[in-house]
C-alpha cells in the first residue's frame, strides 16, 4: 500500500486493489474530520482543525515517501499520516480529546491539539531508534510557516551524510538518500520563514520536496490579499533551475487529479532523492469543506458560486468519479466503502473516548469514596457530601473537576482528623498526574546535562598565555577531530574562521560541509541546526551577535525549546547555538536581552561563560549530552590572555553549577559574563576600604545553581547584590527569584537584597555610551557601599 508503485509494474488487479485502498484511507480520513468537528461542537473536545479537502494529494505524497524520509508539515496532514501507517482512527480521536497516554496519543500525549503529528525517533529511555527503518515525521507546531526552517535542516542532513566521510550513519541515513517533505497552506507562504527557507534550500541544493496545499484562502482571507498574482508557483518561477544554474524543480498539479498527483510526486521524489535538488509542488484547486477550523464556518466568507465549485471539485468527489469512469470501482462498491468508513470511524471514536474517560472515572470514584468516608465523622458532613455528590454526578469528568473538589474540601477539614488522609491523597494524586502535563521539558535520559561531571583544564610548564580566541579555536579543532558528526555553520564562520577568528583555519582543515558559511538568515541557520540534530548529527549553529538572535527567537521558542516536551520525550534535537554578546559598542552589538531570552526558551539551556576556557569546556560538555543549549561568548574577551590547556577537547565545564571566584564575608556579589571583570575590579577597590565581598559567577542561567551554592554564601555574608547588564527587571529579576524564592535565601539576609542592572534603554555608542548605559566599576562600588552604609553608617558614611 505504501511503497512506490507504478501501473507498469503492477497487474491491473493489483493496481485496482491499491487504488481502492487509497480511496478507503481518504474516506476514513474525511469521516474523521466530519465526526471530529461534531465532537468539538458537542463539547467533548476543545478545538478541531482538520485535513478535509486535502486527502488525495496526501495519498500521492505518501506513495512516494520511503523509510528514512522525514516530514515537516502543518496541521492538515492527517490523511498522509494514516497512509504511511503512523496513525489510526482511535489515535486520531485520542489526540482530539487530549489523551495524556502516549500509548493512545503517540503524537504528543495530549500536549498539542489534534492535527499535530509526530513519530517516535527515541525509545522510552531517550535512545535513538533506527530512523532508516521507519517513516518519520518531525513534531508539528502551530505557528504558520514555523515548520519551514526545521525542514531545511532535515533535508541538509542527507546532504551531509552523502558527502562527509567518517560519520557513523547507523540508525540515521542510507548514504544520504532520504528526502525531507514539507507541507504548508498557500496563505502561510506569505510568511518570511517560507521565503527564507525556500531561498536557503535553493542555495544549499538539498533533497527537499515542498508541497503547497492551495485552497485559495487563509482562514477567511482570499489569495488576492495573500500572494502576488494569487499564485505562489508563478512568482517563484525565478527559482526554476536550468542548464546554467542551480535552483528548484517547480511543478504544479490539480489537487483533485489522482493519477496526475501520483505521477507528480513520483517524479519529485526521484529528482530530490537522486540529484539532491529541491522541488516545489504547487497543489492547486483544493477545497476546505468545513472551513478553517471549528471556530467558525466558511459559509460566512465564500459565495454561492465558490461553494458550488467546491462541492463539485472536492478531491474525494473527483476521485469517486475517476474510479467509476475507469472501471476501477462501481458506484455500489464506493457506497459500501463510504458506509464502512462511517462505521469504522464511529467505532474508533467510541473506543478512543472510552479509553480517555475510563481512567478519569476511576479516579473520580476513588475520591468520591474517600470524601464520603471523611464526611461520616466530620462537622462539615453536609457540605462534604454535597461536594462528593456533585462530583459523582458528572458523567464525563475531567481531572480538573477531581482535584478542584479535593482541594476545596481540604479547606473545610483543616482542623479535623480527616485532613491528613485527604492531604496525602491530593499529594499522591498530584505526583501521579502532574508529570502527564509537565514531564520532559528537559531530557530525562542518562545523557542529560546534569549527568556530565566536571573535568578541569590541565596546564603544564609549556602552557602559554595566548589570545583567548586561540583556546576556542584549538578546542574546536579537537572537537572536530574527535566527533566527525559535529559541524558548524553561520555568517562568516567558514572562510575567514568567524569574525573573531575562533574558527581560524578550520574550514581549510575539515572542509566546507563541516565548517560552512551561511547567508544572512538567522531563522534558517537555527532551522538547519534543529533539523540536522533531529537526524543524529551534532550541529553548532552560529548567530553572529546575541542581538541577532531576535530573528530566530520564534523558532527557538516554539520549536526547539518545546520539542522534547511536545513529544513527551520521543524526539530530540541536541543543537548547540553559538553566539557572542554583552558589552561592546552601540545599540546593535552590545545588547544583553537575557531576561527576554531565558523566559522565551525554557527547554533550552542558557550558558554564559566569563571567558573562552569556560566556553570551550561548555562545548565539550554539551557534546556528551542530548539537550539543546545557547552559549553566549563574551564579545570583548577574544583578545584577552588565557592559558592554553593541555587537555583540549576533554575538559568540561559543569552545567548548572556556579563558581565562587573570590571568597569574602561582608556581601555576596552575583553576576556572569563580561560584567564579572568589573565586579572583580570593584571588589578590589572595596577591599581597600575594608569591605570584603564574595564573588560568584553564575555560569549557567538555565539551569540555575542546581547545588544551591549561592544561598550557602548568603548564610555567611547575609547580604546580596545581583549585578546584570540586562535592563532593570530583566535577568536580574529571574536571578533574584531563584535565590530568594526557590533557594529560600531570604532566611539569611540582614539587608534588603538588591539588583544593579543597565539602564532601561539600549546601550549608546562608544566608551562613554557603555559607561553611562551599563553598570560601571563605580556603580558597583557605590551600590555595595550604600548597602554597607545602612549596616554601619559611622564606618561607611553616606557618599551623597
Amino acid at each position: 500500500m505504501n511503497q512506490t508503485a507504478s501501473k507498469e509494474t503492477l497487474s491491473f488487479e493489483d493496481f485496482k486493489t491499491e487504488v481502492i485502498n487509497d480511496y478507503k484511507i481518504a474516506t476514513v480520513s474525511r469521516e474523521c474530520s466530519l465526526l471530529g468537528r461534531r465532537e468539538v461542537l458537542t463539547g467533548k473536545a476543545k478545538f478541531g482543525i482538520f485535513g478535509d479537502g486535502k486527502e488525495v494529494p496526501q495519498l500521492a505524497m505518501a506513495k512516494a515517501f520511503k523509510n528514512g524520509d522525514f516530514r515537516s508539515g502543518y496541521y492538515r496532514d492527517q490523511t498522509f499520516m494514516m497512509a504511511i501507517g503512523q496513525m489510526n482512527i482511535q489515535q486520531f480521536f485520542a489526540g482530539l480529546y487530549g489523551h495524556t497516554d502516549l500509548a493512545h496519543d503517540p503524537m504528543s500525549a495530549g500536549r498539542q491539539m489534534g492535527g499535530h503529528f509526530a513519530t517516535h525517533s527515541l525509545d522510552e529511555n531517550g535512545n535513538w531508534k533506527n530512523l532508516t527503518q521507519q517513516k518519520n515525521s518531525s513534531a508539528d507546531i502551530s505557528p504558520t510557516a514555523g515548520q519551514m526552517p526545521r525542514l531545511l535542516g532535515l533535508a541538509q542532513a542527507s546532504k551531509i551524510y552523502r558527502n562527509v566521510g567518517g560519520i557513523n550513519q547507523t540508525n540515521f541515513s542510507e548514504k544520504g538518500n532520504e528526502v525531507a517533505w514539507g507541507t504548508i497552506g498557500n496563505a502561510s507562504t506569505s510568511e518570511g520563514l517560507f521565503f527564507e527557507t525556500i531561498n536557503a534550500a535553493g542555495v544549499l541544493q538539498v533533497p527537499m520536496v515542498m508541497s503547497v496545499w492551495d485552497d485559495e484562502y487563509g482562514i477567511s482571507v482570499h489569495a488576492k490579499y495573500q500572494t502576488t498574482k494569487e499564485n505562489i508557483s508563478e512568482i517563484l518561477k525565478g527559482f526554476q533551475r536550468d542548464e546554467e544554474s542551480n535552483g528548484y524543480e517547480i511543478m504544479t498539479v490539480k489537487g483533485w487529479d489522482y493519477p496526475a498527483l501520483v505521477e507528480t510526486y513520483q517524479r519529485a521524489s526521484q529528482i530530490a532523492r537522486e540529484e539532491h535538488v529541491p522541488v516545489l509542488i504547487h497543489v492547486n484547486e483544493l477545497t476546505q469543506p468545513q472551513g478553517h477550523s471549528t471556530s467558525g464556518s466558511h459559509e460566512r466568507y465564500k459565495n454561492a458560486d465558490r461553494l458550488a465549485w467546491e462541492a463539485e471539485f472536492d478531491c474525494l468527489a473527483q476521485m469517486r468519479k475517476w474510479l467509476i469512469e475507469n472501471s476501477i470501482a462501481t458506484a455500489e462498491e464506493i457506497e459500501a466503502i463510504d458506509t464502512q468508513a462511517k462505521k469504522d470511524v464511529l467505532e474508533g471514536k467510541k473506543a478512543a473516548w472510552n479509553a480517555f474517560v475510563e481512567p478519569i472515572k476511576a479516579e473520580q470514584q476513588e475520591l468520591v469514596s474517600l470524601l464520603n468516608s471523611i464526611a461520616s465523622s466530620s462537622d462539615n458532613k453536609v457540605f462534604i457530601e454535597k461536594y462528593a455528590n456533585d462530583l459523582a454526578s458528572l458523567k464525563e469528568p475531567i481531572r480538573k473537576d477531581i482535584i478542584t473538589t479535593a482541594r476545596k474540601v481540604l479547606r473545610l477539614i483543616v482542623n479535623e482528623k480527616g485532613r491528613a488522609q485527604l492531604s496525602a491523597w491530593i499529594t499522591a494524586y498530584t505526583e501521579k498526574i502532574q508529570p502527564k502535563f509537565s514531564s520532559h521539558l528537559f531530557s530525562q535520559s542518562d545523557k542529560n546535562v546534569l549527568s556530565v561531571a566536571e573535568v578541569l583544564p590541565k596546564y603544564d610548564e609549556t602552557s602559554e598565555e595566548v589570545d583567548a580566541r586561540l583556546v576556542l579555536r584549538n578546542n574546536f579543532d579537537s572537537i572536530f577531530e574527535k566527533h566527525p558528526e559535529t559541524l558548524i555553520f553561520g555568517e562568516d564562520s567558514g572562510n575567514i574562521g568567524d569574525v573573531n577568528q575562533g574558527l581560524e583555519g578550520m574550514q581549510e582543515k575539515y572542509g566546507e560541509f563541516r565548517v560552512a558559511d551561511a547567508g544572512i538568515r538567522e531563522a534558517t541557520i537555527l532551522g538547519q541546526g534543529i533539523g540536522m540534530a533531529m537526524r543524529g548529527l551534532r550541529p553548532i549553529a552560529e548567530i553572529q551577535y546575541l542581538d541577532y538572535l531576535l530573528y530566530a527567537i520564534q523558532i527557538m521558542s516554539d520549536d526547539l525549546a518545546t520539542l522534547q516536551y511536545r513529544t513527551s520525550g520521543r524526539q530530540k534535537a541536541p543543537l548547540i547555538i553559538r553566539t557572542r554578546g554583552h558589552r561592546l559598542e552601540g545599540i546593535w552589538h552590545s545588547g544583553s536581552p537575557m531576561g527576554m531570552i531565558i523566559n522565551a526558551i525554557r527547554g533550552i539551556h542558557v550558558l554564559v561563560p566569563r571567558n573562552m576556557t569556560k566556553a570551550a569546556g561548555f562545548y565539550n560538555t554539551l557534546l556528551e549530552t542530548d539537550e539543546p543549549a545557547l552559549l553566549v561568548e563574551c564579545l570583548n574577551g577574544y583578545r584577552l590572555k588565557e592559558k592554553m590547556p593541555t587537555n583540549l577537547g576533554e575538559f568540561k565545564t559543569p552545567i548548572g553549577v556556579v563558581e565562587t571566584i573570590k571568597q569574602g564575608h561582608d556581601i555576596t556579589l552575583v553576576s556572569y559574563g563580561s560584567t564579572l571583570r568589573l565586579v572583580e575590579q570593584a571588589a578590589k577597590e572595596l577591599l581597600e576600604i575594608g569591605i570584603d565581598a564574595e564573588i560568584i559567577d553564575i555560569q549557567s542561567l538555565l539551569p540555575f545553581d542546581v547545588n544551591h551554592d549561592i544561598v550557602k554564601s548568603l548564610a555567611k555574608t547575609n547580604r546580596l547584590l545581583v549585578i546584570d547588564e540586562d535592563v532593570p527587571g530583566g535577568a536580574s529579576a529571574f536571578i533574584l527569584q531563584q535565590i530568594i524564592d526557590e533557594q529560600k535565601g531570604y532566611k539569611f539576609l540582614d539587608s534588603n537584597p538588591e539588583t544593579l542592572a543597565a539602564k532601561a534603554h539600549r546601550p549608546a555608542y562608544g566608551t562613554d555610551g557603555d559607561y553611562f548605559s551599563k553598570p560601571s566599576v563605580e556603580d558597583i562600588f557605590e551600590k555595595v557601599y550604600s548597602m554597607m552604609n545602612e549596616v554601619n553608617p559611622s564606618k561607611y558614611p553616606s557618599l551623597y
